[in-house]
């Protein structure tokens, strides 16, 4: 998975990326400090596969990995080339889903790039770039689908979906919003929109009112009322805490969280959001060998869950042995949950689910 992080410049875009990624990207109080984008690796946390280590003391442990990418600050006319224009809307071409650093806070000392705060303005600041490059690119698709139509009339139902989504997306809507039908989110599939890309805003609140008054905070309540309409995900987080947090051994980590009322760090909650975002679980496999966890879309069925593994998994792939997570630790061993029934025999039609711990039988 590979997560693109987005925001106007001094919003704590980079601030926040550091911190869950710990990759020491440069952050300083002046636009376009970030201007390559910068990457960081992170290991998906799993209690599931830290349990699993314990049972098996494997020789290799190896957690789900996302890709952070911490894209340059954006300002108005980046779809026509301005600023880092160009450079932001081919590395957000890259990505998953994005993740919008929403600056939700106020501070003297930190200068936003528009000189007062308004998160509805910086948002419909990016969206619109993301717009205006969304409706080039489905100009160029209706010209091309019109002069098909000439030839075949099947084009034609293709060409007014085409104009009534262009309609749809210069009244400043992004396309994510729109209420595709299942063939149109077929059609439109062969062309990637950027405004179509799952979104995630991460609304950046001080300290104090992440942790007391998140529900009072005006700019909050702004960024939530726009990810309602457009049916996305909004994440209040305070990248302050983040820093703070991100070089903290884990016991230490915990207690600092539990003293601010806080069950887990921002990054976790944000690692959950975005699975869920992207429709996202793992399958984990286990042995002395190793233990790790990989990740596939829900309702991915056995032989291209196999094929994630190796494609010769896939090709020769004969039947699935299956224990679920929770089965296995009330068992104690696989070869108790073998002895109660637990371990089942799937074929090619199973669907996988989440926590599932399979062993795949291929031949070829």
């Amino acid at each position: 998975m590979k997560l693109g992080i987005v925001g106007l410049p001094n919003v704590g875009k980079s601030t926040l990326f550091n911190a869950i990624t710990n990759a020491g990207a440069e952050s300083a109080n002046y636009p376009f400090c970030t201007i390559e984008p910068n990457v960081g690796m992170v290991s998906v946390p799993d209690s599931r596969l830290d349990k699993l280590a314990e049972m098996y003391d494997p020789d290799k442990f190896t957690p789900a990995i996302i890709e952070f990418v911490d894209i340059a600050g954006l300002v108005k006319g980046a779809s026509k080339g301005e600023g880092l224009g160009n450079k932001f809307l081919a590395n957000i071409r890259e990505v998953d889903a994005i993740v919008h650093v929403v600056r939700c806070f106020e501070s003297t000392e930190i200068i936003h790039v528009e000189g007062e705060i308004g998160p509805g303005r910086d948002i419909e600041t990016i969206n619109l770039e993301l717009i205006f490059s969304d409706i080039d690119i489905l100009e160029r698709r209706i010209d091309r689908s019109s002069k098909l139509a000439k030839g075949d009339k099947k084009y034609l139902g293709e060409v007014e979906f085409l104009k009534e989504l262009k309609a749809f997306l210069e009244e400043g809507n992004s396309a994510r919003a729109f209420p595709f039908t299942p063939e149109q989110q077929e059609l439109i599939a062969q062309t990637p929109l950027l405004s179509n890309k799952p979104i995630i805003y991460a609304a950046n609140l001080s300290e104090a009112d992440f942790v007391n008054k998140i529900d009072t905070n005006p700019y909050y309540q702004q960024v939530c009322e726009i990810a309602r309409a457009e049916r996305s995900k909004v994440l209040p987080i305070c990248a302050k805490i983040e820093e703070e947090v991100s070089d903290m051994e884990k016991e230490e980590k915990l207690m600092f969280l539990a003293d601010l009322g806080l069950t887990e760090s921002g990054l976790d909650r944000l690692i959950k959001e975005c699975y869920e975002l992207l429709g996202l679980i793992s399958f984990l496999t286990a042995g002395k060998q190793e233990v790790r966890a990989w990740t596939i879309t829900k309702g991915t069925k056995a032989p291209q869950a196999a094929g994630k593994i190796h494609t010769d998994f896939e090709r020769g792939f004969i039947r699935a042995e299956i224990v679920s997570y929770d089965d296995l630790m009330a068992c104690g061993t696989m070869a108790a949950a073998k002895e109660k029934g637990l371990v089942r025999l799937e074929g090619k039609e199973y669907v996988m689910q989440d926590g599932d711990i399979v062993v795949f039988r291929f031949n070829v």
